[in-house]
């Protein structure tokens, strides 16, 4: 829920995320007897479309240049029905990619594996790239790896709420505490961004939702040949792969959660999203006092509050003068927002914070301002993270509430509390008037043995949320914690205890136990990134989450 980068890409980081009637329903198909499931129509069409998608399979070629995906990646094309209801009315189409097992050393193929790495706006065109990492090594022998663009990002039906151009290129000035005067302008350009979705996407807006994206992933898994689903999610994407659960539960093989988004259906979206705050609050503090003991490198404070200092020293420079004339207040927030999101950015930031002291601001302006070459894949990312958020589930309407929560946290956790709930204020004014009710996961029948990972101090999906998930997917659920540590994203490279798991449960089917603790990867040198979970990490979870 990323959720996670700097400049304008944060946006979607802190992801990392007015009550209407819900959609009228009838008796609900089998496969989909969770409440929220959607009318009957959906679901029938869902049926309809993953049969004929089983027929006709999927044409995979070489991936064109736009996607940068170098052999042996493959790329094909997947069409579903923008509305369920109407499986045979407008279609979409999803980009899919693929590298088929390796079955090195004798492995036998197990099928498909498909990822989906979060946001929700995050493509995952990128990742059977994996399969070239060592840690990879033995799933990508088993398994074919499978990314795709979910609706609404990339070259899948793409969203847009406004004009990239028209994207702040910096500097933009956020007030460390928000007068009336500031809150009111963000609220008209919330409502403005609002209207801009409706412009925008037309007729279509509705149709971007987390119930469909489970319907897509469902017609995917058949175009695939593949009778059940192996699937790992990451942050929104074990929201996605918990509501399939709850949709087609019979139809799950193997499922891996990575950062659990808390599915209770009273906490999506709007609580969930309150629960940042204070979990940010936590990674920041995770930051400074990594920077306090490395007081010999970096000379920021041998405290966090002394390093809290020397970052307030630098944003009050840089709403004066903002650095290289780009990074202002709203770019330095935007940046350190990383931070919390993720150890392995620890020296660098830490290093551009150090250098800005001493006189220099050439390393904060290149780690921190916009890149406008990125501009139009940040504006979809957004626009699709704030349609499928808004679209799914019940907002507060009236800014009194938003106010009065967010002021109260702000009290505690200052750092990202504001930049959040303005990013999320587009959903109290969302121009769509039917939305859908959060579906509830709650112990499916027939759900295989799943496995949920999560870091004990994730400020994008609090701890809390892993604990919730792991019991709403019932017995057959294990739960696997980094302890003490917070990165968000556990699987893939950085923690080799958590692989191990991870690895055994993909191969064997084998779950370690209900719950068990994995000690904290090594917290990053300063100075040094540590490569191996930087690269691992940007692996998995492409840079838009």
């Amino acid at each position: 829920m990323r959720t996670r980068l700097a400049g304008h890409g944060a946006a979607v980081a802190a992801l990392s995320l007015a009550l209407c009637t819900p959609t009228a329903r009838a008796a609900p198909a089998p496969d989909a007897a969770a409440a929220g499931a959607g009318t009957e129509a959906e679901s029938a069409g869902a049926a309809l479309a993953a049969r004929r998608a089983a027929t006709a399979g999927l044409d995979f070629r070489a991936c064109p240049g736009v996607e940068g995906l170098p052999a042996p990646v493959r790329c094909a094309t997947l069409r579903v029905p923008l509305d369920y209801a109407r499986p045979d009315g407008p279609q979409i189409s999803l980009t899919v990619s693929r590298v088929a097992a390796t079955r090195a050393r004798g492995a036998v193929r197990q099928g498909a594996l498909v990822h989906n790495p979060g946001g929700p706006g995050a493509s995952g065109m990128s990742f059977p790239l994996v399969a070239g990492l060592p840690a990879w090594e033995r799933i990508a022998a088993a398994y074919d790896l499978v990314g795709y663009a979910p609706r609404g990002v990339g070259r899948s039906a793409p969203l847009s709420c406004q004009d990239p151009s028209a994207r702040a290129t910096g500097p933009t000035q956020e007030p460390a505490d928000p007068s009336p005067a500031y809150k009111e302008q963000r609220v008209e350009a919330a409502r403005a961004y609002a209207r801009g979705c409706a412009l925008r996407a037309g007729a279509a807006l509705p149709y971007y939702s987390t119930l469909n994206n489970a319907r897509d992933l469902h017609v995917l898994r058949a175009a695939l040949g593949e009778r059940k689903l192996t699937f790992m999610g990451a942050s929104y994407g074990t929201y996605l792969g918990a509501v399939y659960a709850a949709l087609h539960p019979g139809h799950v093989r193997r499922m891996v959660l990575d950062s659990a988004v808390d599915p209770d259906p009273r906490r999506v979206w709007y609580r969930n999203n309150l629960a940042q705050a204070p979990g940010f609050e936590r990674r920041w503090y995770d930051f400074r006092a990594w920077a306090a003991r490395h007081h010999g490198t970096y000379r920021l404070g041998a405290t966090p509050a002394a390093v809290q200092a020397s970052y307030e020293r630098v944003r009050d420079a840089v709403a004066r003068t903002p650095a290289g004339g780009r990074v202002g207040t709203g770019e330095l927030r935007a940046a350190y927002l990383q931070a919390a999101y993720y150890d392995d950015v620890w020296p660098e930031r830490a290093s551009a914070l150090a250098a800005f002291l001493r006189g220099d601001p050439a390393e904060l302006a290149a780690q921190a301002a916009p890149d406008p070459a990125a501009a139009a894949a940040a504006e979809n990312a957004t626009a699709v993270y704030t349609a499928v958020l808004c679209n799914d589930a019940p907002w507060p309407a009236d800014w009194e509430t938003w106010d009065r929560d967010n002021t109260e946290l702000a009290r505690t956790a200052p750092f990202e509390t504001w930049a959040n709930a303005f990013l999320n204020l587009p959903c109290a004014s969302w121009p769509v008037p039917r939305r859908q009710r959060p579906v509830a996961v709650e112990r499916p029948a027939l759900l295989p043995r799943t496995l949920v990972v999560a870091a004990e101090r994730d400020g994008a999906t609090p701890y809390a949320g892993a604990l919730e998930l792991q019991r709403r997917l019932g017995a057959g659920a294990a739960l696997v914690t980094e302890a003490g540590a917070g990165s968000h994203g556990v699987v893939g490279g950085r923690n080799d205890c958590v692989d191990r798991h991870v690895e055994r449960y993909l191969l064997t089917g084998a779950t370690p136990g209900w719950r068990v603790t994995c000690a904290p990867h090594p917290e990053p040198a300063p100075v040094s990134l540590d490569d191996r979970a930087a690269s691992a990490r940007r692996a998995l979870l492409p840079p838009v989450v």
